[in-house]
């Protein structure tokens, strides 16, 4: 969907479905550029980094922070928005229970959502907010903090989608 880079942006895979008014945009073949940045510590949780050896931790650590000093990553995908994908925007999906959200706006035309989220030992935060500015681009941004134990990490991202076509020629 138009939505599920979100999910990779953010780190907050799912939560839990409330009723919430589908955008006002068309269905079928979407092109979705998403730029994400992110700072701070990866929110490993204890527990996994006390059974790393130190010489597998010192070689993550050293990848995390190579990761974290390329700066914003942009990435382009095409996706399909079907009727039913639409139905059930930023639920993304399932029913977890370790997540709660608050839906702050939902009409044809925004939707903004503060999730709350523990997630293996961490916890996560955030809001997201989308805009269709017409039945044929969309604009959104992702604010959301992971913590576990005393590492933090902030990931923001901003996107834009445009309507291709009615057919799908993308999954």
């Amino acid at each position: 969907t138009i939505l599920l880079a979100l999910v990779v942006s953010s780190g907050a895979a799912l939560w839990a479905a409330d009723a919430i008014q589908p955008l006002d945009v068309k269905l079928g073949q979407w092109e979705t550029t998403i730029t994400t940045d992110s700072s701070g510590r990866p929110p490993i949780p204890p527990e996994v980094l006390d059974r790393l050896t130190p010489e597998q931790r010192a070689k993550m650590e050293e990848r995390m922070k190579d990761y974290a000093s390329r700066g914003p990553r942009t990435n382009v995908n095409k996706s399909c928005l079907k009727k039913e994908d639409l139905d059930k925007a930023m639920s993304f999906g399932a029913d977890q229970k370790s997540c709660t959200r608050n839906i702050l706006t939902s009409n044809r035309n925004k939707q903004e959502i503060h999730l709350e989220c523990a997630i293996g030992g961490g916890k996560q935060s955030g809001t997201v907010r989308v805009e269709a500015l017409s039945s044929e681009s969309v604009k959104g941004t992702t604010q959301m903090t992971m913590t576990a134990g005393d590492r933090t990490m902030n990931v923001n991202s901003s996107f834009s989608s445009k309507w291709i076509g009615p057919v799908c020629t993308e999954k």
